[in-house]
């Protein structure tokens, strides 16, 4: 039984209780009419109790039980009454009272209480950052863990919605997805609800759906908790710029509603504490400490399970890894970020297409893996029509030549694990590579070779 069924059924015995010492002083007034009302009223509630919880514990629970003999007792001193018997106000009052204490106590401490948990990703690619805690849950015998994939919407620069998306059928074939149409948040009040976006409507490029905007999610449930997508690089707490860098994260409009906030280290939640506690004022570091949690990332926990040998690697991948002996290239993961390519424009696709010449010079040895940041073309297209363009070309060009893999599924961490080193830009990627301690170097625009 869930807890909010517990709660009525807990609030249902009292009322019986009160409705118990009505009867007794409408007995003791002779108003026989007013007591058989009031009886009625008790059995009527009781066969409900009862429906309920056959519901959810199946017959012949113990608690049903008690009800029928609640209800025989009811029908009892209905029918005195109706024959206007002499019935003793006092006697009725105490077995009615002992049998609904009976009720009460089977209520709190037979039935088990049952967690529902509810998780809310929108882009499959962010799955990692919510899956171990789902896998907890869904392992749970006494919880039921529910995924619901939510649609989202790419931007135009004005701020309204575009393209609707939806990737319910890009998540692992073990996770059991449910429709967002299919759930009745207001009805289900799930005990949990879990979410991976921070933005809400201020997300210049994408938005989710409104419906799911962190403070209306607050609505259905008791408990809104926000783990972010992404990992950062570890702050110095002591440095101010390290501290401004991240400022944007820590305020974002999740981190407000949420009642608690899951951050990847301790070190990382005194960094939200102090940030949050200078906007907000002081005062306000106490309500800070209780909602952020410094229990760690997901995200790791996913990289750190994922065993290469255990990969399913795509026939077409295998062609550009494999040397004609069958062993294995090195492979590089080549990851390019938003932030680049707004920051450094053209002069980033010149970085790329020079980073993609030596690669293809030297793919008898090393394989390139490209995974592009999944919002790019989201990003690029609303803020730098002209931009996305020219970086449409560079990536058919890099597709249609095929002797490196191009990345745009939801698994990051299958390419992490195959990858044997990491180069690209600074990225949350960069703090899960050196968890499996891949060497690291990072991509430089301004630093371009040109082959004459």
């Amino acid at each position: 039984m869930r807890k909010m069924h517990q709660q009525q059924a807990v609030e249902f015995i009292k009322l019986l209780e009160q409705a118990h010492s009505e009867i007794k002083n409408s007995i003791e007034k002779k108003d026989f009419s007013a007591a058989q009302g009031l009886l009625a009223d008790c059995q009527e509630g009781a066969i409900q109790l009862g429906n309920l919880i056959e519901a959810t514990e199946g017959e012949g629970f113990v608690t049903i039980s008690l009800l029928e003999e609640y209800c025989e007792l009811v029908y009892q001193f209905h029918e005195s009454l109706a024959g206007e018997e002499d019935v003793a106000a006092g006697k009725v009052y105490k077995l009615l009272r002992n049998q609904a204490i009976k009720i009460g106590n089977s209520v709190r401490n037979d039935i088990k209480i049952r967690k529902e948990v509810v998780f809310l990703p929108y882009k499959a690619s962010m799955w990692d950052s919510l899956e171990s805690v789902w896998k907890a849950a869904d392992e749970d015998p006494d919880c039921d863990a529910y995924v619901i994939p939510i649609p989202y919407y790419d931007k135009n620069p004005d701020g309204s919605f575009r393209e609707m998306h939806y990737e319910g059928n890009l998540y692992p074939k073990d996770v059991p997805v449910t429709g967002y149409q299919d759930y009745d948040f207001a009805e289900r009040r799930p005990d949990i609800i879990f979410i991976h976006n921070p933005y809400d409507e201020f997300n210049y490029v994408t938005s989710v759906h409104p419906d799911f905007y962190s403070y209306k999610l607050k609505e259905y449930t008791d408990k809104l908790v926000y783990i972010p997508y992404y990992i950062l690089a570890e702050p110095d707490l002591d440095n101010k710029d390290d501290l401004e860098g991240m400022a944007h994260f820590c305020i974002a409009s999740a981190v407000q509603h949420a009642d608690r906030v899951v951050v990847q280290s301790e070190v990382m939640r005194e960094a939200y504490i102090k940030i949050l506690s200078e906007a907000y004022g002081e005062d306000t570091r106490a309500h800070w400490a209780k909602k952020i949690l410094g229990t760690g990332s997901p995200k790791v926990d996913k990289v750190l399970n994922t065993r290469k040998e255990d990969l399913d690697i795509p026939a077409e991948w295998l062609k550009i890894i494999q040397k004609p002996d069958g062993s294995w290239k090195k492979i590089i993961l080549y990851n390019t970020s938003v932030t680049a390519l707004l920051k450094h424009d053209n002069k980033m696709l010149e970085k790329m297409r020079y980073v993609f010449r030596v690669f293809k010079e030297n793919q008898n040895e090393v394989a390139l893996l490209w995974r592009p940041h999944p919002l790019i073309q989201a990003t690029i297209e609303s803020m730098r029509p002209k931009l996305w363009v020219e970086y449409r070309k560079l990536r058919e060009q890099y597709r249609e030549e095929g002797w490196g893999i191009y990345d745009d599924s939801a698994d990051l961490d299958r390419a992490i694990v195959v990858s044997d080193g990491y180069y690209g830009d600074p990225s949350s990627v960069v703090q899960l590579c050196q968890k499996v301690e891949r060497p690291i170097m990072m991509q430089n625009a301004d630093i371009l070779e040109y082959y004459n």
